[in-house]
């Protein structure tokens, strides 16, 4: 891929790979918990922080009942959602500690919301049919990452370049919409040389499938992040606790030095000359 810049991070041409710690909802509406999840993050070592943006969202309605919540769809929305300032806030925070602050928009008005904070948008999987919102996110010009975790690669393709999006440096993320994600259904043949996603959005909870993606040459590796193991709600069992999100940077990192490193043997050989001669002396007759 041709490589761009996210808020001064460059993203491909064999940058480190950009390491987004999605929030979602996680913080169920409480404005306090959304900011120490902002301050737990920037321990880790991870780009960025990604919080989702329901604003404008009318559907009344679930489209699956959920076990973790007895209310309507609209009024979850509302409780968990964020005011102008308040976002603006989070975004403030976000900045200050060093993270690059993303949204998620599920709606246009959203997007609207979020013109101002974001550098980039995130297009989740469950939005990937919805055009205005493409188009809305089209004219503001800004890069644009997106996965498609119920989409065949045809129609991932044909929706993101239906809407132009071939003039807008972009990203697709590799994605499985199960929660959480089997590692036999994780996908990691649609990363690497000469195949289209170029990124990991992980739904696996573990650490592993971002090692293995980063190992594969993924630009861009997305997990769901929780404060607690023992956290509730609807992508908890999908997500990395704090200190395994750093653990994951920290292999991440490792895994990008090894390769940027590539070992000449005859040469290795002449630096371990010293250990060669006490481990392969020949013994004596």
């Amino acid at each position: 891929m041709s490589g761009f810049d996210i808020a001064g991070k460059h993203i491909g041409d064999g940058a480190p790979c950009f390491v987004i710690a999605e929030v979602g909802l996680a913080h169920d509406g409480s404005l306090r918990i959304a900011h120490d999840f902002i301050d737990a993050i920037a321990t880790t070592g991870a780009d960025s922080v990604k919080f989702q943006c329901h604003l404008g969202d009318e559907t009344d309605e679930w489209r699956i009942a959920p076990k973790w919540s007895s209310e309507t769809r609209q009024d979850y929305w509302k409780r968990t959602g964020f005011s102008a300032i308040e976002w603006s806030g989070l975004e403030a925070h976000a900045k200050e500690k060093g993270l690059i602050f993303l949204c998620s928009p599920f709606s246009v008005e959203a997007v609207r919301l979020l013109d101002p904070l974001v550098p980039a948008w995130k297009v989740p999987s469950g939005e990937i049919e919805n055009v205005p919102l493409w188009l809305a996110i089209y004219k503001t010009r800004k890069p644009v990452l997106f996965s498609g975790g119920m989409s065949d690669k045809e129609g991932l393709g044909d929706r993101a370049f239906e809407c132009d999006l071939e003039d807008v440096e972009h990203v697709a993320l590799q994605c499985t919409s199960e929660y959480p994600c089997r590692p036999e259904h994780l996908g990691l043949n649609m990363l690497g040389n000469g195949v289209w996603c170029q990124g990991l959005s992980d739904h696996s909870g573990t650490i592993y499938a971002g090692l293995a993606a980063v190992t594969l040459g993924c630009d861009v590796l997305e997990v769901h992040v929780k404060l607690s193991e023992y956290d509730q709600g609807p992508d908890a069992s999908s997500s990395l606790t704090i200190p395994k999100l750093k653990e994951l940077v920290e292999g991440v990192r490792f895994i990008e030095t090894a390769k940027a490193n590539p070992v000449d043997k005859d040469e290795m050989a002449k630096e371990l000359e010293p250990m060669r001669r006490i481990f392969m002396r020949q013994p004596v007759a």
